[in-house]
């Protein structure tokens, strides 16, 4: 008979965003394929080791809605949004399994830490601030792992800079298998402990969506869009200005996915796998999200990426996955040049054939920690 390995995961499932979830999602689904019997495990959020961005709480909340609203989109498109935000818990979570009831340390035989940016500890988000729980502290775990952990843009001279690396440095050690999905993460983690991690898909690139997820339709309710994928207010009225200029050109409407901008159309609200519909049938894509460029590669579509060096930088983990991808020619460095890398072709054969023999990669190492877990 065999033994169904109880196994938790701990992650960003509680973060309002579908790159977030679908990440979750994915894992999820992996290690039930391999048989497992899979939970999600909530942390308590830390202290911030750097100023709060727009305080805590409610006056966070509110923060939020007041600079949604400066927004040049149509009010229409910006009520969406906040409605999109206040609802995503109630509408969402649900198809993670999850309730209002939070699930700190239960008993489990492997304690799961990832994917996402779980060790990135160095930021001003108050919804996870400098937790010892994400770094494996606090279990009740017969064995700890993680899967495609990142340390997003926090380096180790960050953790030093802070005074948590040595901390940081005993706390990874004392994991019994780590996994990383980016060289910044690898190099920390290596210069941290001296050891070298492995190195994995996130799981929205390593779990099959477009061959395994029923849940995705095959079409959506709009035509003629291009997609504008990122955080609320990310792309300045200059790069938007551009982006309206290309849209009119080519008779494109402007869609906002996840985050109303300068640049919108409409706002779409739906769930995560509606999402990866609007992906599958846009005429193309400008995103400067990680999840919004894999959505991209995933479905295939022509689009560019913006890496942004300043603010809440993403250089870091959006250099290494396209390059990684062999599609460093999707980043957009100059927005002058709009038009004409959007419209070079891509050849994915390459990159599709490089997710298929990583995907192989990301099933051995959990199916070899899995086993572990049963021969005690």
């Amino acid at each position: 008979m065999m033994i169904m390995v109880k196994v938790g995961i701990l992650s960003m499932q509680r973060i309002a965003n579908y790159g977030s979830f679908l990440q979750a999602y994915g894992l999820k689904h992996i290690l039930e394929d391999l048989g497992c019997d899979v939970q999600f495990v909530d942390y308590h959020p830390g202290e911030t080791l750097i100023p709060a961005d727009g305080g805590t709480g409610l006056k966070r909340k509110i923060a939020k809605i007041t600079e949604a609203l400066r927004y040049n989109a149509p009010l229409r498109e910006k009520i969406k949004y906040i409605k999109y935000k206040k609802n995503y818990a109630k509408n969402y979570y649900p198809y993670l399994g999850l309730s209002s009831e939070m699930n700190y340390s239960p008993e489990l035989d492997m304690l799961v830490i990832g994917s996402d940016e779980v060790f990135n500890c160095v930021q001003n988000n108050t919804n996870v601030g400098f937790s010892p729980e994400l770094f494996g502290q606090d279990n009740r775990a017969k064995r700890v792992i993680t899967y495609a952990a990142s340390f997003g843009n926090t380096t180790v001279e960050k953790l030093k800079k802070y005074q948590v690396a040595d901390k940081i440095s005993k706390w990874i050690g004392e994991i019994d298998a780590v996994s990383v999905r980016d060289e910044n993460s690898l190099s920390t983690v290596k210069a941290l402990t001296g050891e070298k991690p492995q190195h994995h898909l996130d799981p929205v690139l390593a779990y099959d969506f477009m061959g395994k997820c029923t849940d995705i339709p095959e079409t959506v309710p709009d035509s003629n869009y291009m997609i504008l994928y990122g955080y609320s207010g990310r792309f300045t009225k200059e790069e938007c200005k551009i982006i309206r200029a290309y849209a009119k050109k080519k008779g494109l409407k402007i869609v906002c996915i996840g985050g109303v901008q300068d640049a919108c159309d409409k706002f779409i609200d739906c769930n995560p796998f509606e999402v990866i519909a609007y992906f599958k049938n846009a005429d193309c894509v400008v995103t400067d999200t990680f999840h919004g460029t894999i959505m991209s590669v995933i479905t295939h579509r022509q689009f560019v990426s913006v890496v942004r060096k300043s603010g809440y930088g993403n250089s870091e983990k959006m250099t290494d996955l396209l390059g990684r991808l062999h599609l460093s020619d999707r980043i957009l460095t100059d927005f002058r040049m709009l038009k004409n890398q959007i419209e070079n072709k891509i050849d994915y054969l390459k990159t599709d054939d490089l997710i298929k023999e990583e995907r192989k990669n990301s099933i051995n190492y959990l199916n070899l920690e899995v086993e572990k877990c049963t021969q005690n």
